[in-house]
């Protein structure tokens, strides 16, 4: 096999985000539910003999040492293969948007290549590796929705049933770092909260938690305020995703919306809204075995 082409990297919503703590080390403990939702990049890998890996883009323009150039680099070296690859990338997903879009891309590549490479790596040997990736890398490896603690790494997959999201990104892209150390963020974690019980999210999957990183990203721009009510106003209650800055709303289950999504000229310059299906699976999700 020479090659692999059109191989999607879906996005995720926090259903909900807690920070219910903070390690020795710096990293936040969480609780939050990740869903993969249809607003996807495309991956095309093509081997090469050389053992040289160069990444191609061919949408948005990615940082020169993106995480997708990241991930391949260390399962080349943990692998110790000497094969290499051109990863090209068609990016749709907003970056800066807390939706996953350069994880979910680090992941669909190690899935390519453990299969391109001939590697044959069961799925929990990928999430070991990803996990010294990024927080949310092993999510989208796992291939499932994901009731998730920790920094990210633990992951209990669970099933609900599949709903259309309006998904609301505005023009600033808000860095990560800049909501976790938000003084915004330190005055809640004073308040001592009770963890959140997995069974009580299954019982009201769209109404529940809250995101805790909303006011500091809030208190970083004022977009995300500004987009949380355009949603509100237009589908209902409305919450941000991940560390932001973009934005969703339930808007029902089925096989079709209830309702239309914003028009682009209703919309501030810069901004983009789109209709997302979730997902029950990641379309990957068989390509590695547990």
């Amino acid at each position: 096999m020479r090659s692999i082409t059109d191989l999607p990297a879906p996005a995720k919503l926090n259903l909900f985000l807690h920070v219910v703590g903070k390690r020795a080390d710096g990293y936040h403990l969480l609780q939050s539910v990740f869903a993969l939702i249809d607003w996807a990049d495309t991956l095309h890998v093509e081997r090469r003999d050389d053992g040289r890996l160069a990444r191609h883009d061919l949408g948005l323009a990615l940082p020169p040492d993106d995480l997708t150039l990241r991930a391949a680099r260390a399962l080349q070296a943990a692998s110790g293969t000497t094969l290499g690859a051109d990863l090209s990338i068609d990016k749709r997903v907003p970056w800066g948007a807390g939706l996953g879009g350069g994880s979910s891309d680090a992941a669909t590549a190690l899935l390519a290549l453990n299969r391109l490479w001939g590697l044959g790596w069961p799925r929990s040997r990928l999430a070991e590796l990803a996990a010294t990736l990024g927080a949310d890398v092993p999510f989208f490896v796992g291939g499932r929705n994901a009731w998730v603690e920790g920094v990210g790494e633990k992951l209990t997959p669970i099933e609900f049933a599949p709903r259309w999201w309006a998904v609301l990104k505005p023009a600033v892209a808000i860095p990560t770092v800049a909501v976790f150390t938000s003084p915004a963020l330190a005055e809640q974690l004073v308040r001592a909260r009770a963890p959140a019980i997995l069974s009580d999210f299954l019982a009201d999957p769209t109404g529940f938690g809250r995101n805790d990183l909303q006011l500091p990203a809030m208190a970083y721009s004022s977009e995300v305020g500004q987009a949380l009510k355009l949603l509100e106003a237009r589908f209902g209650a409305s919450r941000m995703s991940g560390s932001g800055s973009a934005v969703f709303a339930e808007v029902g289950a089925g096989e079709s919306p209830r309702a239309a999504m914003l028009e682009a000229d209703e919309l501030p310059a810069g901004w983009v809204g789109r209709m997302c299906r979730g997902l029950e699976r990641h379309p990957l999700a068989d390509w590695a075995g547990d």
